[in-house]
């Protein structure tokens, strides 16, 4: 696809962790890279120029809510979603596929597709790997995803080959539906917890030559060593001139450990939910704004930050929360997602400079110690860390 590329600049001798840029019709990509989830047309809470701020470069939308409001005609109407929602660079849409496992009522799945209720209304309602697409490219997004089938883990064994075996079906009726040519699709392998079919499933994906690839279905209830184990297993298969994505996920040090493996691409809630709950992201481990060690505290977050968060004072955005103003929530988000967006940043000057495996450990021990302190068992006096 002409408006489509992917380029390799370099791996780490260390790892598989590789530095990439994604070049799509609306600007590139440097991976690896972190989507903000914009789920229905917006990241919760923040303003399209503050989320430039971050240093984000792609969101995520979700045709499946998109679908359900405003409707993707409406969005067309308006000029696509970029214009819709005022960004002007990529944006990736998730097919839904998640959404009928996790939020869809009395949802029924067949070789077909799905036929569900909607969570809103409970209008019934049919979602196709066609429809999928046709709703996508009337959003406009530079990447669709492919419409597949998500089972919670752990699952029987045959519950999980139907799903995967159905994901490969869906997959190849979405590449025939497709008739926009500034849209690249990717398809996504499923296969639960089973490193032989994750393996088969990539190698019968790769063969259809989608642009792109991703690892779909964890994060779903299964313990983080096991979601490893499965990317380890999953990555070689994957084609290596193509972006690899992991979808849903997650911690930082998710992030920094799928790098590891070979993982070009993430989303996640994450940030911004947490962000809400009062919870900041920060080199020292996680800090729960609304504990009273903060009150008086005049140090920001972090020192290094150049996010709006970062030019208050802990106290003061514990104030906000305390007082329920949403603007305590707002920068806690931001602050976040400029977090996750540095660490990414970071983590690509360090694969570079072939010290990527120092990175990680480096920022592993950082968080690390945020929570033994909180199990009790480090005993030091780090500042920022939450008691």
């Amino acid at each position: 696809m002409s408006h489509f590329s992917f380029q390799v600049h370099h791996v780490d001798p260390g790892s598989a962790a590789r530095v990439s840029t994604f070049q799509t019709p609306h600007g590139p990509v440097d991976m690896p890279a972190f989507m903000p989830v914009g789920t229905v047309g917006t990241v919760k809470g923040i303003e399209i120029g503050s989320l430039r701020g971050t240093g984000a470069q792609m969101v995520l939308g979700n045709t499946y809510h998109l679908a359900l409001r405003p409707g993707e005609q409406v969005v067309k109407s308006l000029g696509g979603l970029h214009r819709f929602m005022g960004w002007n660079g990529p944006i990736l849409t998730d097919s839904g596929g998640f959404q009928l496992f996790s939020l869809a009522k009395m949802t029924r799945v067949t070789d077909q597709g799905a036929e569900f209720r909607s969570h809103i209304d409970g209008r019934l309602l049919e979602l196709s790997p066609e429809r999928a697409i046709q709703i996508q490219e009337d959003l406009g997004s530079d990447v669709a995803m492919v419409l597949d089938h998500v089972v919670a883990l752990p699952n029987d064994s045959q519950t999980v080959r139907d799903a995967a075996r159905r994901s490969v079906v869906w997959a190849r009726r979405c590449r025939q539906a497709a008739t926009r040519e500034d849209q690249a699709q990717f398809a996504i392998i499923q296969g639960g917890l089973d490193e032989s079919l994750r393996v088969e499933m990539a190698q019968q994906l790769a063969e259809l030559a989608f642009p792109g690839y991703a690892i779909g279905g964890l994060s779903v209830g299964e313990e983080p060593a096991e979601m490893l184990r499965i990317i380890e297993a999953t990555v070689p298969a994957m084609p290596s001139d193509r972006p690899r994505y992991l979808m849903g996920v997650g911690r930082p040090e998710d992030l920094l450990e799928a790098v590891g493996r070979g993982i070009d691409l993430f989303d996640c809630v994450m940030p911004t939910r947490n962000g809400r709950n009062s919870m900041a992201f920060t080199d020292q481990g996680k800090m729960r704004l609304r504990n009273a060690q903060y009150e008086r505290d005049q140090r920001p977050l972090e020192e290094c930050c150049p996010c709006p968060a970062c030019q208050r004072s802990r106290g003061y955005i514990r104030h906000l929360f305390m007082a329920g103003e949403m603007l305590g929530p707002i920068l806690l988000s931001i602050h976040n997602i400029t977090y996750y967006q540095r660490l990414l940043a970071d983590a690509r000057h360090a694969i570079a400079a072939d010290r990527f495996d120092a990175f990680r450990r480096e920022k592993l021990s950082g968080w690390q110690q945020e929570e033994l302190k909180v199990s009790g068992t480090f005993s030091g006096s780090a500042p920022g860390l939450d008691g």
